[in-house]
């Protein structure tokens, strides 16, 4: 809130350390939680301990020497613009503001800003962020929903911070799994495919689960019923080779089926708000991703050990490790096929090189670690500065209650079930609660809520851990949900629709004043909202949407609780009514801003 001033003082202290031939590090602020007054502090720490390793220590010990380094800069300084007062303690220099002013900062800032609030500056780094992938020919569910929804949160969280961003996604579009669906569709189900894209979709996972299941080896098989399935076995890989020999017909039915399953996709994307930019598939990086691997095997990084072994790296050994870390990699099997990694480092290059990624980020269940681990590496012995700033966000299993979920079997939670099932349950409610709700509006306000609920019951989770969906605990309307959060938007709005003076709210009259004594629930309230741009950095910065998931909560819980203890309408001084008018209009305006970027809208009522 406070950047020119504090811009200001840091070329105060800067400053006094060229006259005095102090080595200054970099300082770094810290926000100072409120006890009485709101302010910011530095340590002196780090530059007490540079002046000392250069040889130009005065002889103190560096905690003495820095709070003597904390002191002169306290009195260099002197009367800065919206600093109260200052002081040096134990190597920090604690600077605080006057509360009635940092009180006012915080709130027309955050109303100027409006929909920006909490964006940071731009970074000159792109950043790429490839998730919502499932395989074709199956059908969205909800653990594809978990995959998406964070990826989509990250992508939001770290645009918002202020780095250009790439979406992208990876469907899998080839393997033995897909042929097994072509193979079982030809043979049995031609021509009786649904109309209905999410029906279609769903009709290709029933095909799977069915094939899978003629194909499985059951117990006490008999000759016959063996001898079927080696023969459907035969049939499948025959179309297997057929494909990958690039048969005119086969090539055809499996453009036209994985069509139906990217309709499918799309569609659920644009259900969640998601607008991918990029497409990659992993059918168009096969061929150049074993041309690659002749470069490597030339520069010396892969080892050839074909036809009686693969192509490998010895990842270990190229780093020059002692203990074994990433393990031997095969990027190429003996028969001449690619793998999943050979394919992820076509990928990557690609990202580098033609869309200028300076950071990638793979959203990932957390089974394929060692694989990204691996992947990473080979890309930095391949010469890719970018590989440092690859990063797997890595996930946990999401299960039902009975148990996990299976495509092979059939055992799964479809997206699109959940989301229609949420969309009437809220319809319920909204019948029961606000029977005067106008017809027209109750499938929208619906659809926010259900959706709401939907992504915070997935985003509210650390995304390291497993987790149990359970749809009766994700579309609850109490406790640590994304309805509540909707709510606390919804009760701010109420505020704001009743106090129109003349036509205008709080957020177009001006800025108010706050020089009056505030209550503990607005103290707690400001100090929440000042917080949100630190939150948005950190998230990006440690890709994890877990920490404005977690924000929006305690920012809604903390404004609930100023709901119910403070009065705002019923105050009859005309400048305390102002003041808390755009203190409710300004988190409003920061649990929207939140809520965005957890792909979470608020509807104006429920």
């Amino acid at each position: 809130m406070f950047e020119k001033e504090q811009q200001v003082i840091e070329e105060k202290i800067q400053a006094y350390c060229v006259e005095n031939d102090i080595p200054l590090v970099e300082l770094k602020w810290q926000p100072i939680p409120f006890s009485g007054e709101w302010g910011i502090s530095t340590s002196f720490f780090a530059t007490a301990a540079a002046e000392a390793k250069a040889g130009k220590s005065k002889g103190l010990p560096v905690p003495a020497r820095a709070q003597e380094m904390a002191e002169a800069a306290r009195q260099f300084i002197g009367v800065a613009p919206g600093i109260s007062h200052g002081e040096a303690v134990k190597g920090y220099l604690n600077l605080y503001f006057s509360t009635a002013e940092y009180a006012r900062r915080v709130v027309d800032t955050i109303l100027a800003d409006g929909p920006r609030f909490g964006a940071g500056h731009p970074k000159h780094e792109r950043v790429m962020v490839e998730y919502a992938q499932p395989n074709t020919h199956h059908s969205f569910h909800i653990g594809h929903y978990r995959n998406t929804i964070l990826g989509e949160s990250l992508a939001r969280i770290v645009q918002f911070a202020g780095f250009e961003t790439i979406r992208a996604s990876y469907p899998g579009d080839l393997g033995l799994g897909v042929i097994t669906v072509l193979w079982a569709y030809e043979k049995f189900y031609k021509g009786q495919e649904p109309t209905d894209i999410h029906e279609r979709g769903q009709w290709l996972l029933k095909i799977y689960a069915e094939a899978t299941n003629l194909l499985s080896e059951k117990e006490n098989e008999t000759s016959a019923e063996k001898a079927q399935r080696e023969t459907y076995d035969g049939e499948r890989r025959e179309m297997y080779r057929k494909w990958d020999a690039g048969d005119p017909a086969v090539r055809q039915l499996w453009l036209e089926t994985r069509a139906w399953s990217l309709e499918e996709l799309r569609d659920i994307l644009m259900l969640m708000d998601v607008q991918i930019d990029v497409w990659f598939y992993e059918s168009e990086v096969d061929e150049p991703s074993k041309k690659i691997v002749d470069e490597l095997i030339a520069r010396g990084i892969a080892s050839d050990e074909r036809p009686a072994g693969p192509v490998i790296v010895k990842i270990d050994e190229k780093l020059g490790l002692a203990k074994e870390k990433y393990r031997v990699a095969v990027i190429l099997r003996s028969d001449g096929t690619s793998l999943y990694l050979t394919k992820d480092l076509a990928l990557a290059r690609d990202k580098f090189e033609k869309f200028q990624a300076n950071r990638s980020v793979y959203v990932v269940d957390n089974r394929q670690s060692l694989h990204f681990q691996q992947a990473f590496k080979i890309l930095e012995l391949w010469g890719f500065k970018q590989a440092e700033k690859c990063f797997h966000l890595a996930y946990g299993f999401v299960s039902l209650p009975e148990g996990a979920m299976s495509a092979r079997r059939g055992r799964v939670v479809l997206f699109k079930e959940v989301y229609d099932e949420a969309i009437q349950r809220v319809l319920t409610v909204i019948a029961e609660k606000n029977p005067t709700m106008a017809a027209g509006e109750r499938v929208g306000v619906a659809q926010k809520i259900g959706m709401g609920a939907l992504a915070y019951s997935m985003l509210s989770v650390d995304n390291n851990k497993d987790m149990v969906f359970d749809i009766n605990d994700a579309l609850s309307f109490d406790g640590h949900t994304g309805p509540y959060i909707q709510n606390a938007v919804v009760r701010a709005n109420s505020i704001l629709r009743k106090s129109k003076i003349g036509g205008q709210t709080a957020e177009t009259l001006g800025p108010a004043h706050f020089d009056f004594s505030l209550t503990t629930h607005e103290i707690e309230l400001i100090e929440q909202m000042s917080r949100f741009s630190g939150v948005v950095q950190q998230a990006a910065n440690e890709y994890r949407p877990l920490l404005v998931a977690v924000y929006a909560y305690d920012l809604a819980n903390t404004f609930h609780s100023f709901y119910h203890a403070v009065p705002v309408l019923q105050t009859d001084d005309e400048t305390i009514k102002m003041a808390r008018l755009r203190l409710v209009a300004s988190a409003r305006q920061v649990l929207t801003n939140a809520l965005n970027l957890l792909a979470i809208s608020a509807p104006d009522v429920m």
